[in-house]
């Protein structure tokens, strides 16, 4: 009788309860709960960086546009602020103004890079706010040039500023 009840005690201690794996259970939800605000704010966070780079992308070729105006690389007429009309203008590329570039073409962008906080389904070009340079800056509007880029997102950034400002 001693050696059936060793046999059935180890029978019964081979798996867990029910209970044991409601609890296993529980802890895991609770775990993946506290985790997916963190993957969201690291893909926000990810967002927010490829903003920044694309409005360094962006700026910077307006600033090279516009710096080659002035050295007149760029036909500038009169009344023109020297900036370009649009951004497409940047990817298109502009006639070389100088003896020595006679024939050939200026690129300043190979593409226009996405807003990535805008509606995916728009075109790159059209996923940015543009502000020209006759508007002023506590009021940016479109204009004859582009003066400057910024977010068209109406959403606020993980450091609290709005994206619009950037």
């Amino acid at each position: 009788m001693i050696a059936l009840s060793r046999t059935a005690a180890r029978i019964e201690a081979r798996g867990f309860t029910i209970i044991e794996l409601l609890v296993v259970m529980a802890v895991l939800g609770i775990l993946a709960a506290a985790v997916m605000p963190l993957g969201e704010t690291l893909l926000t966070a990810q967002r927010e960086r490829d903003l920044r780079l694309a409005l360094r992308e962006l700026r910077g070729a307006i600033d090279d546009y516009k710096r080659a105006a002035d050295q007149g690389a760029i036909v500038v007429t009169s009344g023109q602020s020297g900036y370009p009309a649009n951004l497409k203008t940047l990817v298109d590329g502009t006639p070389d103004a100088r003896p020595q570039g006679k024939g050939k073409t200026q690129y300043f962008l190979r593409q226009i890079p996405r807003d990535p906080f805008a509606d995916a389904r728009l075109p790159a070009e059209q996923t940015w706010r543009l502000r020209s340079y006759a508007s002023p800056p506590n009021k940016p509007a479109t204009g004859a040039d582009v003066y400057d880029v910024h977010s068209s997102s109406d959403g606020i950034a993980l450091d609290g500023s709005p994206y619009a400002k950037w």
